[in-house]
């Protein structure tokens, strides 16, 4: 009501009222008392207004002593004397000089609110990689004294010619540090050949880059074994869109081995893509060890494994339920399974099927009680599979149904006599009727219930198609959820009908088809994991594999101490083909690695199995198949067990768990001795990655810069459908409305780096990777400040000199960042070590130590000169040492170009990692007195800021309560930029501008 009365929301009272109630509540009394002093006189004037605007609807004016008068007294300075402000109503020159401070003031209060955080400049035009020619040949290293430094950091010319000399020089190579020492060997997770790597590969490649390049760093033979899955179910399904869509044909019109042929072409394209991908990240991998799952040598493990365990008793062949995916006609492990949560009714597309299928609901039915006159409830979500239900549990201490203990039911559809049996496992008196239908085929949990009872039969109702098979004639070749809906109808016929309700639930839907997962009986191979898991859980339970961080070990031990048994066939194409063969005579299955090897068969007897190993099975051997398992080489006696396994948190049990389990059945020993657990990379809102939604990014991308265009253009040319494709080029849109700005690889790690809080999931915003190439720059600037400073400086010549106190000061600060950085990555807190490194190159070495020397080494002797050099170099040495791991291009870049000791060796990522040691800071540490005063400097700043004097020169009088400070005048006097400084005064420093301009 009160702004209401003042007028129109555009009105210049309203505004001004407004605007003056803002002040109030927005600045902080201390520094800005009389600023609100002036807003409450305008407040003053405008509830004036007001109540004469509303009393009498205007008419009356008010008393004077109606009228609110601030007439306190406020004083700009806290310890200054008070002096009285008048209180006169403002005119309208007044009223804008005051709205002109308070915007001053809004901006200062901001400007105060980041002086101790580095925020690097906005991106304002998209920037796109420059062509760069390199004249290095490959393999060479780069002769940097050919090649001029630009004035500004450039990501193309700085990644140049450096990764193929590292590995034609043999450096990621174990054998290059061969000292004796305990070798750090560390697996990379072997990414799918299905397309591209994403962001989520990057920040993996980054993490395990850091430990390999720190720990060689260190002086310990590392191996970095690389690899590439061939990932069965993922790169059928993809290629099978490709022949689609570019050939318009499938599988099923070409022979298998033609298909596999094909099908190893596509995937060798899409893996020369992978390597070039983690080559342009910089990883310090072992080339001549890399590895693919469906190489010889792998093929000969994975068969080897099959027999070995089979031989042993874990591998078995059996009827069990599996994830069915009626698209794909195969089964499916859960990790490919996608979980729809729906809080109610909702219709879903479903491939196949011209409408969508309703989903959240619950049906109840009746059936008929056999010999009696009565019927007996069942609710279901899935009314398709009653043709398959063979019995009805009830509770045994349900006393609603205590009279039907032992009878049976007519089924209403297929009229069987099925008996109701008591179960108080799975039957929940509480929930629904209290009458749960039993389908042992399709549900697993009935499965369970069918194991415990003998009584009760299983009926398949379904083809691989997902079509309803001959066990139901009456719906024989019909489509399973076509058949959901005739059946309600038939029950409605029939007056069995009970109604439907909404029903919150979970839809398991696979990842690669979109099709609804249906839950299946089929013959197919598995392995007893009972044992194994127990082995495994035991593992973690005595120390001998930690997790980190530690919380996931409840997941560890959620999956391995309720064990279920594995299943491993898949019913496609590519992958290794299950080493079992059927004796045509017999039926019996007989393992061996080679039909060749089966002594009394002939080859033409036997049909092997013309099923697939789970593509998990394989990369479970990875670990000792990399080193010639079953072998016994040279590399699987030197490295095997792995010191540790970095992963991400989703794969937890799908990988990790079983590489343990296999491991310890198939070599009696633990694959490695840490598991590091990274972060999940989500997009700037915090949506799970899919290419689907158009939010997965391409780290080249990110590295060389994308437009919107070219964004668009990577998603058509991929296997979406035409829906998704538009689905994701809206996404594309809104997360990236003008493109992606090249950043260069070393800004892209440690921008992941910087995001990486332990255990934490990412909520990645591009925007932020693209401020942390800024920091590259802030980097080579001052690298080429430092070395303009060091013209004709040797560090080769002995020195010995009383060091500067600044010296002093950035020689502790700089070991104190050694101390925090070492360790940060020893504690894995990868974001605090980047951190550490940002913090101390800006706010010390830049900002601090480079202004007061490049002043300072103007006017000082030469010995003086000579120890700010020193210095300079120390500081340029070491951080680039300690910042490698993290940012390999640009420090080897700028570490080529600054002096060098006879002693270094050829390259920095071979060089030795800093210690606290290396840096010799005697006596009483400074730290406190240059904290107090940056202090003073920063509040110089403030004032002069806030008094507009930041172009003028100006001298300082300042009174110190002891004896510290006069020393480092000098110091104030240059960072603040100051013409003098007057320390203890005689008289009080007020704040004022005169024609000298002094404060």
């Amino acid at each position: 009501k009160m702004l209401r009365a003042l007028g129109p929301k555009r009105s210049n009272r309203r505004r001004r009222f407004s605007h003056a109630t803002r002040s109030i509540f927005n600045y902080s009394p201390r520094k800005y008392m009389q600023d609100i002093h002036y807003s409450l006189q305008y407040l003053d004037t405008a509830i004036a207004k007001m109540v004469t605007s509303v009393v009498n609807g205007g008419q009356l004016p008010l008393p004077e002593s109606a009228i609110l008068k601030c007439d306190a007294s406020f004083s700009s300075s806290d310890n200054g004397p008070s002096q009285a402000v008048p209180t006169p109503e403002l005119d309208i020159a007044q009223q804008r000089k005051l709205r002109k401070q308070q915007k001053k003031l809004a901006k200062k209060q901001q400007a105060s609110q980041k002086k101790n955080n580095w925020n690097p400049p906005k991106e304002k035009l998209l920037r796109i990689k420059t062509p760069y020619k390199n004249i290095t040949p490959p393999g060479e290293k780069k002769d940097v004294s050919k090649i001029p430094l630009p004035e500004q950091y450039d990501p193309a010319m700085v990644e140049s010619a450096w990764y193929d000399w590292w590995v034609a020089s043999k450096f990621f190579t174990p054998e290059y540090n061969n000292n004796g020492k305990d070798p750090f060997v560390l697996l990379m997770p072997p990414p799918n050949v299905t397309g591209y790597l994403h962001i989520g590969h990057a920040l993996t490649n980054t993490v395990e880059d850091v430990l390999c390049r720190y720990h060689r760093m260190n002086g310990r033979p590392v191996l970095w074994v690389p690899g590439t899955d061939h990932a069965g179910i993922s790169s059928q399904s993809a290629y099978e869109s490709y022949l689609l869509k570019e050939k318009n044909i499938t599988r099923h019109d070409m022979s298998r081995e033609e298909f596999i042929n094909g099908l190893q072409g596509w995937v060798g394209e899409k893996s020369d893509h992978i390597l070039s991908q983690i080559k342009r990240m910089g990883s310090s991998v072992d080339w001549d060890r890399y590895a693919f799952t469906f190489d010889e040598k792998r093929s000969d493990s994975v068969n080897h494994a099959f027999k070995k365990l089979y031989d042993m008793g874990y591998i078995y062949r059996d009827n069990r339920p599996v994830n069915w995916c009626c698209t794909l006609h195969t089964a499916v492990s859960d990790i490919e399974c996608d979980k729809i949560e729906l809080d109610g009714k909702k219709k879903l597309s479903v491939p196949g099927y011209d409408k969508k299928i309703q989903f959240g609901c619950i049906w109840d039915f009746s059936y008929p009680i056999d010999g009696l006159d009565e019927n007996i409830v069942i609710s279901t979500t899935r009314p398709e599979t009653m043709l398959g239900d063979t019995a009805v549990a009830i509770h045994p201490e349900d006393p609603r149904y205590k009279h039907l203990h032992g009878k049976f039911v007519i089924h209403p559809i297929t009229h069987r006599k099925i008996p109701i049996i008591l179960d108080k496992v799975l039957v929940d008196m509480d929930f629904g009727t209290g009458a749960v239908k039993i389908t042992p085929a399709h549900d697993p949990n009935d499965f369970e219930v069918y194991l415990r009872h003998k009584n009760v039969d299983i009926i398949n109702i379904l083809n691989d198609d997902g079509t309803v098979n001959e066990n139901s004639p009456q719906f024989q070749g019909s489509k399973r959820f076509d058949v959901r809906y005739q059946i309600i109808s038939k029950m409605e016929e029939l007056g069995l009908y009970m109604g439907v309700k909404e029903n919150p639930m979970a839809i398991s839907v696979c990842s690669r088809s979109g099709d609804i997962i249906e839950p299946r009986l089929k013959k197919q191979w598995w392995i007893n994991t009972e044992k194994l898991a127990k082995k495994a859980s035991d593992a973690v339970k005595s120390g001998s594999i930690s997790i980190i961080p530690d919380r996931h070990k409840s997941t560890w031990f959620q999956y391995l101490d309720n064990p279920q048994p594995w299943c491993i066939s898949r019913q496609i194409w590519w992958g290794h083909r299950i080493p079992a063969f059927k004796d045509r005579a017999s039926g019996e299955w007989i393992i061996a690695e080679n039909a060749n090897n089966i002594a009394g068969k002939d080859r033409n007897e036997l049909d092997q199995d013309p099923d697939v190993l789970d593509t998990w099975f394989s990369s479970a051997l990875f670990p000792f198949s990399v080193f010639g398992w079953p072998n016994e080489t040279s590399d699987l006696s030197k490295y095997f067990p792995n010191t540790m396994l970095e992963t991400g948190k989703d794969i937890l049990f799908f990988w990790v768990a079983r590489m343990v389990m296999i491991s310890i059945a198939l070599t009696d020993t633990i694959p490695f001795q840490q598991v590091l657990l990274h972060s999940m990379i989500k997009d700037a809102f915090g949506k799970k990655m899919s290419k689907s939604l158009g939010n997965v990014i391409d780290p080249l991308d990110v590295i060389e810069g994308c437009t919107l265009e070219n964004l668009h253009k990577s998603v058509r040319e991929g296997n979406l459908p035409l829906k998704e494709v538009e689905r994701a080029i809206k996404t594309q849109k809104k997360n990236f409305p003008n493109g992606i700005s090249e950043c260069g690889v070393d800004a892209l790690r440690f921008g992941l780096c910087i995001y990486m809080a332990q255990g934490k999931d990412i909520n990645l915003n591009i925007n932020q990777i693209i401020g942390h190439r800024h920091f590259c720059n802030k980097i080579w600037n001052g690298v080429i400040l430092s070395n303009m400073l060091m013209e004709q400086f040797s560090p080769n010549k002995e020195f010995q000199k009383d060091k500067e106190v600044i010296d002093i000061w950035i020689l502790e600060k700089l070991k104190n960042t050694i101390e925090s950085v070492n360790i940060s990555i020893n504690d894995y807190k990868f974001s605090t070590a980047a951190m550490a490194l940002q913090t101390f190159w800006i706010n010390n070495f830049c900002d601090v130590y480079l202004e007061v020397a490049k002043v300072q080494i103007k006017f000082v002797d030469q010995m003086a000169k000579r120890s700010f050099q020193e210095t300079i170099y120390t500081c340029l040495d070491t951080y680039l040492r300690l910042l490698h791991p993290i940012m390999p291009f640009i420090t080897e870049e700028l570490w080529q170009r600054i002096p060098k000791k006879k002693s270094d060796k050829i390259s920095i990522c071979v060089s030795e990692y800093p210690k606290t040691n290396d840096i010799d800071v005697s006596g009483d540490s400074i730290q406190g007195d240059m904290t107090s005063v940056l202090s003073i400097v920063s509040e110089i700043r403030h004032l002069r800021k806030e008094k507009n004097l930041l172009k003028k020169r100006i001298g300082v009088k300042l009174i110190i309560g002891d004896n510290i400070v006069p020393k480092y005048a000098h110091i104030i006097k240059i960072l603040a930029q100051l013409e003098m400084v007057e320390i203890n005064a005689t008289e009080y420093p007020i704040l004022y501008e005169n024609e000298k301009m002094q404060i």
